[in-house]
């Protein structure tokens, strides 16, 4: 079977440095950070008292009330963005075959806020299990990619990956190889997360995985820097819109880039701690890397995972040198997660719009908030600290960890 081309034609998102994407690209491309104190509940008594929320948003100006109320956060976030990325595509409706239309998402929690308020209310109650009738639909992870569905009457595949935080990356894979075998035209495709709650939060600190710069919360996420003392945690949502490019072409779409290769591995090695040597991470970007038939040489920026644990950070970034030799100290790296925070299974959708636009810009994102490098971290890369920069950009990749040892990259080219 010959495997068709797969091109970008529709970008949204909604992060803790933007609403839209334009507004998110000035955040990365001029290193805003997108962290502050926790207002979604009351954290004085928590370990970690921030996060990276949205900023002046209110659901109400995309989705009516009533319709809102029967929704997770992290579902209405979903479709905020995939609404973005739908008009940014520029369909007509009325004309497109929307039995050939997919919404494959991806989300690593789902409705956790749904959930814990329902458990709360309950806990707080005599015994009687006075449920909300939405509490299970509003809950569960597909809750996002049907409620998309449903919006714009898409009839294609419809489903969410759970991987963690490589959740997104994978939902992203799954659209590429529907589109590229020929079972549909186009995919609304992307990752959400609504994990600013205190059940997230209070999971994550009793790990000592987040963060505790609680005096200085606006350089907490520090990727590569040796006094790095865990991730932020954030929220928001990426979407992407894929299609089929002779599809593209016939309507006059605009093309962002060309998704040409997705690779898959397993650490195979431990519940939430990455494999010692990075070799999920190095196996995962040479699968990406054959996968799209290109060389390691032909890659100029990675997006890394990059969240900013002490552990985690020096693994990815030996798997490159590993995976790319001496061509690792030509490419650009950096991680957006330094100015984003960490949105979990949203991560990978928000990188790769990221990646995106830096191959559109020609723009390289900074990693911020890196003063001091980790001895553990080879010196010679190119971390892009603190301030981003202008370079060619043909060909960038993007990678997505979770926990369980999950691990899936991306790689975009300039068309």
């Amino acid at each position: 079977m010959e495997l068709k081309r797969v091109v970008v034609t529709g970008l949204g998102a909604l992060t803790p440095i933007g609403n839209t994407v334009s507004e998110y690209w000035e955040g990365l491309s001029t290193g805003k950070s997108g962290c502050g104190p926790i207002t979604k509940f009351d954290a004085e008594k928590f370990r970690t008292r921030f996060a990276c929320e949205l900023k002046n948003f209110s659901v109400e100006e995309f989705i009516p009330r009533q319709e809102a109320r029967k929704m997770d956060p992290f579902t209405q976030y979903a479709i905020v963005a995939s609404d973005e990325a739908i008009k940014d595509a520029g369909f007509d409706m009325e004309s497109i075959n929307k039995n050939k239309v997919g919404v494959i998402w991806g989300s690593g929690i789902g409705g956790l806020k749904t959930f814990e308020d329902e458990m709360i209310y309950f806990g707080k109650g005599d015994g009687t299990p006075k449920i909300n009738p939405f509490f299970i639909p509003k809950m569960i992870a597909d809750s996002s990619s049907g409620q998309i569905s449903i919006r714009n009457g898409f009839r294609g595949p419809n489903y969410v990956t759970v991987s963690a935080c490589s959740s997104a990356n994978n939902a992203i894979i799954d659209a590429f190889n529907y589109i590229r075998t020929g079972r549909i035209n186009i995919c609304v495709t992307g990752g959400s997360e609504a994990p600013v709650t205190i059940a997230s939060v209070g999971g994550f600190t009793a790990m000592r995985a987040m963060s505790e710069r609680n005096d200085d919360p606006a350089t907490a996420s520090r990727p590569y820097d040796v006094n790095r003392d865990g991730f932020v945690v954030g929220e928001g949502a990426g979407a992407l819109i894929l299609e089929e490019f002779e599809h593209a072409k016939a309507r006059g779409a605009k093309i962002y880039a060309e998704l040409i290769g997705g690779g898959f591995s397993s650490d195979a090695y431990h519940i939430t701690a990455p494999h010692p040597e990075g070799y999920g991470a190095l196996l995962s970007m040479i699968d990406a890397l054959e996968d799209a038939q290109i060389k390691p040489e032909e890659v100029d920026y990675i997006n890394t995972h990059g969240t900013s644990t002490p552990i985690g950070d020096p693994q990815e970034l030996k798997a490159i040198v590993d995976c790319f030799g001496e061509h690792a100290y030509k490419m650009s790296i950096s991680s957006t997660k330094s100015m984003t925070g960490h949105l979990l299974g949203g991560a990978g959708a928000v990188e790769a719009v990221a990646s995106i636009l830096a191959i559109q810009h020609q723009f390289v994102p900074p990693t911020i908030n890196c003063h001091d490098l980790d001895p553990a971290i080879d010196q010679k890369l190119d971390l892009t600290l603190n301030q981003g920069k202008a370079r060619k950009i043909d060909v960038a990749l993007s990678n997505g960890f979770g926990f369980g040892g999950h691990n899936a990259t991306v790689i975009f080219r300039k068309v």
